[in-house]
């Protein structure tokens, strides 16, 4: 049996963001093998596209809302119950400054950009920036998620490497909606990893053994269903995608030099997403700290920051090291900003009126921030953009139509993001 659990975490709503997915194997659950018959009947259907360019996502969510004020929107001209206790400091590109506690990123801002007019929803949820649509919305919408859509479109290519992996579990965020349940993301948290795992007891000519075992299951299915015939090539890739060792070498942190996992010490989930995407995943998401600070917002600053300013420049020097910048997409934001005006108690409250946004890679325009919020950080004051736009702006980077439909449940045409206007000054 196959179980792929998230992490649970929770805000000031109280909510829990706990999901799981189980697959059983021989029951009226589903195999992987399954999941692989209905991916590719899927990718039959009219209305499926194929990518110009074989680019990837890294999607990286701060869970709670990270204040825009005291991050990449710092306001030093503002009242003091506005502007907060940082200072910003200056970046290698001429006019750009940051917040005083991201030097890393600051040293080589030429490989970032930073989007700071973005307007959000007040929810506690990652579904708008990663389905384009607002949790309430998708709750009858049933919109895909980003990495979803990336399984969608390259579901075709024979390859033994998940499109989509998800280093967060599952959440309302990462689910496929409409897309069907063969385009849910990978998730190696919890007990799901073991099935990446080789079993000692376990060798080739056993794994052989279970492989004619499942055939003969196949065989009885092929009684119900004329329409099969022959060793179910999808149970063949079902087992080569366990036994490849791509992505399990890849989740495999000892397979990294010593001076490699040292370098990350503290940031693994970096390194991590890092190693999948060498490994040929098409949409990676991970999630780092917890960003709800009605209270105490400067010290969690202090202690999150440092790290988060670590594990962005690692990843992002690691990948332009390697060649892999230019193809690889990385995406940084929560759900909202928050309040600009500092409460009673020394924190920001949420503030959907304005966000910022952190990008860079995939061919894009670096090096730069890209609209402003007013004098005091409370609204968009020039360049206002929305999150499906942001959306459109990745998807187009990554060879992926933002025009293209797919069908709903109702077989219904539905576009993958609604507002496609792209962030120009990326493009």
């Amino acid at each position: 049996m196959f179980t792929f659990t998230g992490a649970k975490q929770a805000f000031c709503d109280g909510l829990s963001r706990r999901n799981f997915l189980k697959i059983g194997a021989f029951g009226a659950g589903l195999t992987l093998a399954d999941m692989l018959r209905v991916q590719a009947q899927a990718s039959s259907a009219p209305d499926r596209q194929t990518p110009s360019r074989p680019k990837s996502a890294i999607m990286i969510y701060l869970p709670g809302g990270p204040t825009h004020m005291d991050t990449y929107d710092l306001k030093p001209d503002a009242p003091t119950e506005f502007r907060g206790e940082f200072r910003p400091i200056q970046t290698n590109c001429n006019g750009v400054q940051i917040c005083e506690l991201f030097p890393l990123q600051a040293r080589m801002w030429d490989k970032f950009s930073c989007i700071r007019s973005i307007v959000s929803v007040d929810e506690h949820s990652d579904s708008l920036v990663m389905t384009g649509k607002s949790s309430r919305e998708n709750m009858t919408a049933n919109h895909p998620s980003f990495g979803s859509v990336v399984s969608r479109v390259r579901s075709g290519n024979d390859s033994p490497v998940p499109a989509f992996v998800s280093l967060r579990g599952m959440s309302r965020g990462t689910e496929p909606g409409f897309l069907g349940i063969s385009h849910r993301p990978f998730s190696p948290n919890g007990p799901g990893v073991q099935n990446l795992t080789p079993i000692p007891a376990v060798n080739g000519e056993r794994l052989a053994d279970r492989r004619a075992m499942l055939e003969s299951f196949d065989g009885l299915r092929r009684e119900v269903d004329a329409n099969a015939a022959g060793l179910d090539t999808f149970t063949t890739r079902a087992f080569d995608m366990i036994s490849s060792g791509g992505v399990r070498n890849a989740l495999d942190l000892g397979r990294e030099p010593n001076n490699g996992r040292q370098r990350y010490q503290g940031v693994e989930q970096f390194l991590t997403a890092r190693r999948l995407v060498e490994a040929g995943v098409g949409c990676v998401t991970l999630s780092y700290g917890g960003w709800d600070t009605h209270g105490q917002n400067f010290q969690a600053m202090r202690r999150q920051l440092p790290p988060l300013d670590k594990g962005l420049s690692l990843l992002v020097g690691d990948l332009h090291e390697r060649g892999l910048l230019n193809d690889t997409v990385v995406v940084m934001w929560g759900e909202f900003g928050r309040t600009p005006r500092i409460n009673m108690g020394a924190g920001r409250d949420h503030w959907a009126p304005v966000m910022s946004a952190l990008v860079a890679g995939g061919g894009m325009r670096m090096g730069q921030t890209i609209g402003s919020s007013t004098a005091r950080g409370e609204r968009p004051q020039d360049r206002r953009y929305t999150v499906p736009q942001v959306l459109s702006t990745l998807y187009r980077t990554i060879g992926i139509d933002p025009a293209t439909t797919f069908n709903n449940g109702t077989g219904r045409p539905i576009h993958i993001v609604e507002d496609r206007s792209p962030v120009t000054e990326l493009i």
